[in-house]
């Protein structure tokens, strides 16, 4: 979820609003084969109380990903099963980075933030610290006379 209020009546690819005649029609496939699609758990569609599918927009899509699998790539139905669960990893794996990948950056910038109100807190009396050359120099070193003030 974006974290925006959503309007309920709002309706989106995944609002499921077909009933099975319609999806049937909608994807070019006998009901009796979204039947069977749904038995083999390749395309599960929402269920109403009296336990009617209704299927979403995205469930007709995936219905006819399916089709083209199956009939145009030679596909079996197992296989296709499985590239829609690979499918399904890959997308979440996806939103889990970006997820990660905010909290990186986020976490960042806090340390950049951090960082820079250490670096203003520093005394300005204060200089940093040169080393100097070593040399074999000898100084010899005097203290002044006072002279005598008559």
């Amino acid at each position: 979820m974006d974290g925006r209020r959503r309007n309920p009546y709002e309706l989106t690819e995944e609002t499921p609003v077909y009933v099975i005649s319609v999806a049937a029609q909608l994807s070019g496939l006998h009901p009796q084969t979204l039947r069977q699609y749904d038995r083999l758990g390749l395309v599960s569609p929402d269920r109403t109380a009296g336990r009617g599918r209704r299927y979403s927009a995205r469930d007709i899509e995936l219905l006819r990903q399916v089709q083209q699998l199956s009939q145009d790539e030679g596909i079996n139905l197992a296989g296709i099963k499985r590239i829609i669960e690979l499918e399904n990893q890959v997308a979440a794996l996806q939103s889990r980075v970006a997820e990660l990948q905010a909290a990186l950056d986020g976490a960042a910038a806090t340390m950049r933030q951090r960082e820079a109100a250490v670096h203003a807190s520093y005394r300005r009396d204060l200089v940093p610290y040169q080393e100097v050359q070593q040399t074999s120099a000898l100084v010899v070193w005097r203290p002044k006379r006072q002279q005598q003030s008559d």
